[in-house]
């Protein structure tokens, strides 16, 4: 068993843990064979759930998301090991997590690497986090189903060979896979935030020194409209302005907006308003599940009747704050007086100033049409 399997059992038997587990685990000899086993693990890392209570509220009560369902995502057919029930994406971005999905595709599982962000998602931003999805039903954040931490040590986590800490989120891109195949055209996606920041790997010696595929990491590009109605717009706009202050207000930055787009089963002429039924997107399962309205989670309609898009703010993990970040922002500072002047990174502004960009960004791309 490789690396990515071996992590993948580790969030499969945190989330699906049994009570005949426990049972065993109150074996004296078990035990001390366990703890061994653990300690010397490179990648198997033993997962606990952080707040289960929590994240259980949300899920039963805001989200309507029973145990059953969610844990069902996670449980493995008759002829496959408990393993194979996540599948792994691969290493992605500049963070070096590492991203899983469950076989039905319903939820994405990435690794939270580095200290830094962990720490600040534990410590600063968990409980408002949870207050803040519980009282905004239409909020653009992205919905964190579980958080895990590993408990105790172990060489692997001790050499950081292996991941210590995950989450659980939704996967917008739900119900891609079955599109596709039945005859939809693919879907497009942008992970989007402000680019008139410095970013070295594209600004140093006009990006030669870097590599295209590590260029390719840096954030998209959408060079097209979301065609909204008024309300449409409205209610994305105070979405995303309820959602970055509470970002602002604990100090991260560098988070972005994940955009999804795919066209509507039933092209409307952009000649005629859409009818009110063609605005409906059903909810058929997660990330398809209650509210019944449209939203930018399930799919919301463009005016013109041609796409459906789903919007979901993602990576909102780097806070100011936290050693690191302070560390690349004096870097940073040093470079723009002794070398050359850029100005600050997404990592390195303020929050409000990068809220103030990322609003903006977000604005650009809504074209609004008034009612005829």
């Amino acid at each position: 068993m490789g690396r990515q399997e071996k992590i993948a059992l580790s969030v499969v038997r945190a989330i699906i843990k049994t009570s005949g587990t426990n049972k065993r685990s109150r074996n004296p000899i078990a035990l001390i064979l366990a703890l061994f086993s653990a300690f010397f693990s490179l990648y198997q890392l033993a997962l606990r759930k952080v707040r289960p209570a929590d994240f259980a509220r949300l899920r039963q009560k805001h989200w309507n998301v029973s145990d059953d369902d969610y844990t069902g995502s996670f449980q493995t057919e008759e002829d496959r090991s408990e393993e194979e029930s996540l599948k792994p994406i691969g290493d992605m971005g500049f963070s070096g997590s590492t991203f899983y999905s469950t076989a039905d595709q319903k939820y994405l599982v990435k690794s939270v690497p580095r200290y830094s962000e962990h720490s600040f998602f534990s410590e600063d931003l968990l409980t408002p986090y949870v207050q803040h999805m519980a009282t905004h039903p239409r909020s653009l954040l992205v919905r964190i189903f579980d958080y895990l931490a590993a408990s105790g040590s172990s060489i692997g986590r001790m050499l950081r060979l292996t991941p210590s800490h995950h989450i659980v989120m939704d996967n917008i891109m739900y119900g891609r896979a079955e599109g596709e195949q039945q005859g939809e055209a693919e879907w497009e996606n942008w992970d989007l935030k402000p680019t008139s920041y410095f970013y070295p790997e594209r600004d140093i010696a006009g990006g030669a020194l870097t590599s295209e595929a590590t260029k390719d990491q840096l954030a998209d590009e959408f060079r097209d409209k979301i065609i909204l109605r008024p309300e449409q717009a409205e209610d994305f706009f105070s979405s995303l302005e309820a959602d970055t202050k509470l970002l602002a207000e604990h100090n991260a930055v560098d988070y972005s907006l994940f955009l999804v787009r795919r066209r509507a089963p039933q092209h409307v002429s952009s000649s005629m308003p859409p009818p009110a039924e063609s605005m409906m997107v059903p909810d058929t399962g997660p990330p398809l599940v209650p509210p019944s309205l449209p939203t930018w989670r399930t799919g919301v309609a463009s005016a013109d009747g041609k796409y459906i898009f789903r919007a979901s703010i993602l990576d909102f993990f780097w806070a100011k704050h936290k050693i690191q970040p302070k560390l690349m922002t004096l870097l940073i500072k040093l470079w723009n007086v002794l070398v050359s002047k850029h100005g600050p990174m997404s990592i390195t502004t303020t929050s409000d100033e990068y809220r103030e960009r990322f609003l903006e960004l977000c604005r650009s791309i809504v074209e609004i049409k008034e009612d005829d």
